[in-house]
């Protein structure tokens, strides 16, 4: 049955998979194909950017998410190495993944998608927030920006120096580039309720490494829809909590509290 079920991952067929996760329980979800290179169901719905699939799979409780082949290649590795933009995506939001895990040469994920210009993974990549390790320079498996200077991927390299020159930055004009204004609007305003309200604490090396300078957080503020803004002018006089109970995106809210 871990061939079928191998077989139908591997071909995108979302109803079979579901059929047989149903229908079967205790099948080994992580079972690796001898024949090839011990590449798991996950690995194969990466690397062919099955995006319904590969979140079945993250959703299944026994799933490992830094599962090895043969190579040493991880489905995120797998998913880098391919180009493909819906699974990384999908991976980049999920914590067990380890986004910077090496394969048995030493080559990273970051270093595999700058090789191959692959630019767009690497802009989710900053926007999702989630850690990005340059490797060191010089070393021609984890060096990302040599990779992409290697191969003439001026649009990686330049990319890559702006984040590494200043990260928050880069990642804010991402996140505006890519369209997630609503994502950076609730963070603002969660971060800001929760901080007045004492259900977060701001301190260095905890939430917030650094003060966010005035002016740079309220050029922010004005990116916020109109009712946030208007939320935001509210608690910081003082108005009663019930002003969030208000708000539509209270859901939202609720689960970024729960995860800070």
């Amino acid at each position: 049955m871990e061939l079928k079920f191998w077989d139908a991952a591997r071909g995108g067929n979302v109803q079979e998979v579901k059929e047989i996760l149903r229908d079967h329980p205790s099948i080994d979800v992580n079972w690796g194909h001898e024949d090839w290179e011990g590449l798991s169901a996950l690995h194969c719905a990466c690397g062919l950017d099955h995006e319904a699939i590969v979140s079945i799979l993250l959703s299944h409780p026994d799933i490992d998410v830094n599962q090895v082949n043969v190579m040493g290649y991880t489905p995120f590795m797998s998913a880098c190495d391919g180009g493909r933009v819906s699974s990384v995506r999908l991976l980049l939001r999920d914590s067990r993944v380890d986004v910077n895990q090496p394969d048995l040469d030493g080559f990273s994920p970051l270093s595999n998608a700058s090789y191959f210009g692959f630019v767009e993974i690497i802009k989710w990549w900053i926007v999702s927030g989630r850690e990005m390790d340059l490797g060191e320079p010089g070393n021609t498996q984890t060096d990302a920006i040599a990779a992409a200077t290697e191969q003439g991927h001026t649009d990686v390299v330049d990319l890559l120096e702006r984040f590494q020159e200043n990260p928050e930055e880069t990642r804010y004009g991402l996140r505006m580039e890519v369209g997630l204004h609503e994502d950076v609007a609730v963070e603002i305003f969660a971060i800001t309720v929760f901080a007045s309200d004492g259900l977060l604490q701001v301190k260095k090396n905890n939430y917030v490494a650094k003060p966010t300078p005035a002016a740079r957080f309220f050029g922010i503020a004005t990116q916020l829809p109109l009712e946030l803004q208007m939320v935001l002018c509210h608690r910081f006089v003082g108005s009663a909590k019930e002003i969030i109970l208000a708000m539509r995106s209270e859901v939202a809210f609720r689960e970024l509290a729960k995860r800070i």
